[in-house]
């Protein structure tokens, strides 16, 4: 059993037709509680909401050794160009289906009946972990605190993901 945290690799996308880097709060939010809880941010990107721009940075990301989990914000609402689900869920060799139950669950404590509209998914392909998130600071913080930060760390109990990463091979 390990007792000391294990540092993860982590890449950050954000999808959104109307945020730069500078501007992105949602980003900056999730690079800064990353390397707070003492993992590593590899890359962070952001794209339009574009299927298939989505597509391709996250299969680099995925066929990349180097990363072990991918945090992607924005796009998973009802808006004609909301598309992060259908464009990332094909990628998953498997589902963590409890993700977006649990997110719309803990989201609901704090923005009530409002949390039907997020459509926050999780998944693992080639052993890397993908947690997509609404693209509101909030969101991403009720993620991050309530299910991701406690499942990227190794030394939490039952259980958590970082066993099934391909960092620890």
């Amino acid at each position: 059993m390990t007792t000391e945290a294990l540092p993860v690799n982590i890449a950050i996308l954000t999808v959104s037709d109307t945020r730069t880097l500078d501007t992105d709060t949602s980003g900056q939010y999730l690079q800064e509680a990353v390397e707070a809880d003492g993992h590593k941010v590899i890359a962070r990107e952001l794209v339009a909401d574009d299927i298939y721009r989505q597509r391709a940075v996250v299969s680099a990301w995925i066929a990349d050794p180097a990363v072990e989990a991918v945090v992607v914000t924005g796009g998973t609402g009802f808006t004609g160009r909301d598309s992060t689900p259908e464009a990332l869920r094909v990628l998953f060799d498997k589902d963590v289906d409890g993700f977006g139950e649990l997110f719309r669950y803990l989201s609901y404590q704090e923005i009530g009946t409002s949390t039907v509209q997020s459509r926050a998914i999780a998944g693992f392909a080639n052993r890397t972990v993908i947690f997509c998130l609404p693209g509101s600071t909030g969101a991403c913080r009720t993620a991050w605190e309530g299910i991701i930060q406690s499942q990227l760390n190794s030394t939490h109990r039952p259980c958590n993901f970082v066993g099934h990463l391909k960092g620890t091979m």
